[in-house]
């Protein structure tokens, strides 16, 4: 099953640290050999370089003997030539890189695995269960997979109807990691890629030109009324609150209300 769910990258051009996870070893030789051709992506090679190596290990070959290749290729390397220059090629292995452990997980490759490829590394380096990954390597998790965990005796974990009858009948896979006679399950589903919605906002110098600011904080008669505003003219009948305010006879209650407003 193919572990990437994002777009397939066509050049160099577009290539980013997350979406080289898409690609494979023939990519790579493909891509690279695509760019030779390209003089913005020739001037511009090491940059892309690095995109790369993010995501392959890349080796250099100094002899071309069926022996070396023999020997790069049972590692897992893909061998070939990669145009550098017009006329110049060099011999290249190129291999992508594992994710064993959960060290491995990055924000840039943890949405170009499938749930059941994260379990796999979750129980390879599990012990104590989802508390004892670090705080990081759980926000890297969570940025691409909905995660929860439960934890029960082992007679219930499978309870008919239960928490985990339904999870699984969601589509979540699950890792059991064994607790004494308790079993934590940690499910995991691949969280919904989100395109964000761009806000645009246009405006013509004939529109600004024609739109007429109302100025609600400069009403001039109302600042008359308040110059005219005169104190000794207030009293009970032209004046009144919306609430009342009565003495509290509490000493104590009014010793704690002095304390906060001094806070």
């Amino acid at each position: 099953m193919k572990e990437s769910t994002s777009k397939q990258v066509h050049s160099l051009k577009n290539l980013t640290k997350s979406s080289v996870w898409d690609l494979q070893e023939n990519d790579v030789f493909r891509m690279l050999n695509s760019g030779s051709k390209d003089a913005d992506v020739k001037d511009n090679l090491r940059h892309y370089v690095d995109i790369v190596r993010s995501a392959f290990t890349i080796e250099e070959l100094k002899e071309d003997k069926p022996a070396i290749r023999k020997a790069y290729e049972k590692q897992g390397y893909k061998v070939g030539f990669i145009t550098i220059e017009e006329s110049t090629k060099v011999l290249f292995a190129v291999r992508k890189r594992p994710i064993m452990r959960v060290t491995d997980l990055t924000y840039e490759n943890i949405r170009h695995i499938t749930a059941s490829k994260l379990v796999e590394v979750l129980e390879r380096n599990f012990g104590g269960g989802w508390d004892s990954l670090s705080q990081s390597i759980q926000d890297i998790i969570e940025s691409g997979f909905d995660i929860s965990t439960t934890t029960l005796p082992k007679d219930r974990l499978h309870k008919k109807g239960g928490m985990y009858e339904k999870k699984i009948a969601d589509g979540y896979e699950v890792l059991e990691v064994a607790k004494g006679t308790w079993v934590e399950a940690i499910f995991a589903k691949l969280k919904p890629e989100v395109i964000k919605p761009r806000m645009k906002f246009e405006s013509t110098d004939e529109d600004d030109e024609d739109q007429e600011i109302e100025d609600n904080y400069s009403n001039h008669d109302e600042e008359e009324e308040l110059d005219e505003f005169n104190e000794d003219e207030m009293n009970e009948e032209n004046y009144r609150t919306t609430f009342e305010i009565e003495a509290d006879p509490d000493e104590e209650a009014g010793e704690l209300s002095e304390y906060g407003s001094e806070e």
